[in-house]
């Protein structure tokens, strides 16, 4: 009887070690490493304190919404939460311009703990935004998927160094394809030009928010857009001159270019392809009027074979220009790709007081597919091909001179009738 029980608690044992080793290990398996992350960066100044949304103050607004974000949180997302402006609050602006925390670290979200250290929280000392990010984009690390930061104040940076504009291009000239999305609680301009700068810096949107609900909503919004599978832009270096140009494959390339430069890639299209290529500038900073962009293809011999441009004048965050090129067979066994050199150049310019480093961000978009099969095709994207489009203006032209001309004697003729 001894034995039975001694031998049914070891079994217990047994049985609860090998539970309590299995569940852990689990736990602690969590999201895969090239899982999407996303770090909430909070701010918890004493302007947080102001009691105008919803009739309670911006800090409790803030703290509540988090914690319906916290519960929603994808499965799929490492998530973490980095605060600034919370610990110090006195007045030496060294000191406060460094306030900033990993409050929770990125990774397996135990709901818990993070509502826990949320509530902790209470408003407090400066606003160093430009500091924070720099620590958001440590905090994310490189270990793979996809890395964005949703930056949640109500005022823009009272720190002024690091400005958090430059920080901004500082992170996204690494490219780590960090994306910053920022939400704004107060609808003033210079805070709403300073996080729109800094999410068109790297891809990201600005958003003023008004209502918990709505700051919840498109928090939510943004942590699932993490979680959602994109195409990762791949970093490239165009060059001066086509012979030196990176050489391109399908897929979406980032880059940047300096105020009207030319840069040069190169893609391979074999017979019976068409290239499709577009290309985006940015302009992430204050620019003078009257710009363009324009795209072009040319043959490795120097001969331009189409272009694509569009300009504008006035205030832009983006421009952008594509062209279509097929390459048709020259003979049935014709299977040599040609080179074809992409030109991606712009005409923006700036006041002198605009830093020009890092360049201008350039995103360029390479698609390679079946092509049309009859040289003489007009539906190319609309691209008339030597004396075909000229054949074509000219009939065209002629049947409108005699239709005209034949109106117009009838006109006479019934005049003179009556």
């Amino acid at each position: 009887m001894i034995i039975t029980k001694r031998l049914a608690a070891g079994a217990c044992a047994l049985l609860a070690a090998l539970a309590g080793g299995i569940a852990p290990a689990h736990a602690a398996d969590g999201p895969p490493k090239d899982s999407p992350k996303v770090e909430l960066v909070l701010d918890v100044s004493g302007s947080m304190r102001a009691t105008d949304v919803d009739g309670q103050s911006r800090m409790s607004a803030a703290q509540q919404a988090f914690n319906e974000v916290i519960d929603a949180v994808p499965d799929g997302v490492r998530l973490g939460i980095r605060t600034l402006g919370a610990t110090y609050p006195g007045d030496d602006k060294e000191i406060g311009c460094r306030d900033s925390k990993n409050l929770y670290p990125v990774g397996q979200v135990d709901r818990t703990e993070a509502k826990t250290a949320v509530a902790t929280l209470r408003p407090t000392g400066w606003t160093p935004i430009g500091y924070a990010l720099r620590g958001a984009d440590q905090d994310l690390g490189t270990d793979g998927g996809t890395r964005r930061v949703v930056l949640i104040t109500d005022g823009e940076d009272s720190c002024g160094k690091p400005d958090p504009c430059d920080v901004a291009r500082e992170l996204a000239a690494k490219g780590t394809h960090l994306t910053i999305d920022t939400l704004g609680l107060v609808q003033d301009d210079k805070t709403r030009e300073q996080l729109t700068c800094i999410a068109e810096a790297t891809g990201g949107t600005y958003t003023t928010v008004r209502h918990r609900k709505e700051l919840s909503g498109r928090i939510k919004q943004l942590v699932k857009r993490a979680d959602t599978p994109v195409e990762t832009p791949k970093p490239t270096q165009g060059t001066a001159e086509c012979a030196t140009a990176p050489e391109l494959g399908a897929g979406i390339w980032t880059d940047r270019e300096q105020f009207a430069e030319h840069r040069w890639y190169k893609v391979k299209v074999k017979p019976g392809q068409e290239l499709r290529a577009s290309a985006g500038v940015g302009a992430d900073r204050a620019v003078d009027r009257d710009y363009g962009v324009l795209v072009r293809a040319v043959s490795e011999g120097g001969q331009e074979l189409v272009r694509g441009s569009d300009a504008g004048s006035g205030r832009t965050d983006v421009m952008a220009a594509g062209l279509r090129y097929p390459v048709f067979k020259a003979k049935k066994d014709d299977k040599e790709a040609r080179t074809v050199c992409l030109e991606v150049s712009n005409s923006f310019s700036a006041p002198p007081s605009v830093k020009r480093d890092p360049g201008l961000p350039v995103e360029l978009a390479v698609d390679v597919v079946k092509g049309p099969d009859n040289p003489s095709d007009l539906a190319a994207f609309g691209l008339g091909r030597g004396w075909v489009l000229l054949a074509v203006l000219g009939v065209t032209g002629l049947l409108a001179g005699l239709l005209w001309g034949w109106l117009a004697r009838w006109r006479v003729a019934v005049w003179r009738e009556n």
